[in-house]
């Protein structure tokens, strides 16, 4: 999809959205102006804004989708054919989101606009879904969980209870603070499980470990708790 493209759906979505959910239509509109003075090739160009805008574009026409549903039992049956990290993702964080403040948005789609990424840890993330996916779980990752919710994936396995998942470096000279704000910024969005792991890339098969462990706690964590795994 082409920037032009995505600039025409965001409409699209947003005209549909102010009298299906305002809130939604709210947060198009916001994302509308934000990118309203780039032209569409200078817009197509911009990787991570395109991606972010293409996650954006698919969560908007599924959750009206969801709105239109004719009952309850219709909705549900939807969200069934998900997974469990889908499923906590749309029945919960998503709605959350577009319903209460982020007081992250401005910050870190300045940062997305600028291309600021920490593309190593980038690399990290995905080789570790693709070794949870290796290993019978089941994982969800979107940019607003990330930057807005300090969730790198949510993570789910035989239990199908959903884990918000970070990790970190071990070389992280930051890493003590950067656990504090993530448990307060996961309390601020009443999450109630989650995990903060750290890795070591000089340990062999650091990704497969650190996949082990996630799925192994997201069945076994109660609710109400976060843990730390350094």
């Amino acid at each position: 999809m082409q920037g032009k493209d995505v600039q025409e759906k965001l409409n699209q979505l947003r005209q549909e959205a102010v009298n299906i959910d305002p809130a939604l239509a709210k947060r198009l509109d916001e994302i509308n102006r934000w990118i309203k003075g780039l032209k569409p090739g200078t817009l197509t160009a911009k990787r991570l804004v395109m991606a972010f805008l293409l996650e954006m574009l698919a969560d908007a026409t599924l959750w009206l989708a969801l709105k239109t549903q004719l009952s309850t039992e219709e909705q549900r049956a939807t969200l069934l054919q998900l997974s469990p990290a889908q499923q906590y993702w749309y029945s919960e964080l998503f709605p959350r989101w577009l319903e209460e403040t982020d007081s992250k948005f401005y910050i870190w789609r300045q940062k997305l606009m600028s291309g600021e990424f920490n593309q190593a840890e980038d690399q990290v993330i995905q080789s570790l879904a693709q070794a949870i996916r290796q290993q019978k779980g089941e994982f969800w990752r979107r940019y607003i969980a990330d930057l807005s919710m300090a969730t790198d994936l949510i993570v789910s396995h035989r239990q199908q209870q959903p884990l918000c998942t970070q990790i970190t470096s071990l070389s992280d000279k930051y890493s003590k603070q950067k656990y504090v704000d993530w448990q307060t910024t996961l309390q601020s969005w009443r999450i109630e499980r989650g995990l903060f792991v750290s890795y070591n890339p000089g340990v062999p098969d650091y990704i497969y470990q650190l996949a082990t462990l996630a799925l192994d706690i997201s069945d076994t964590l109660a609710s109400g708790s976060y843990q730390k795994v350094l």
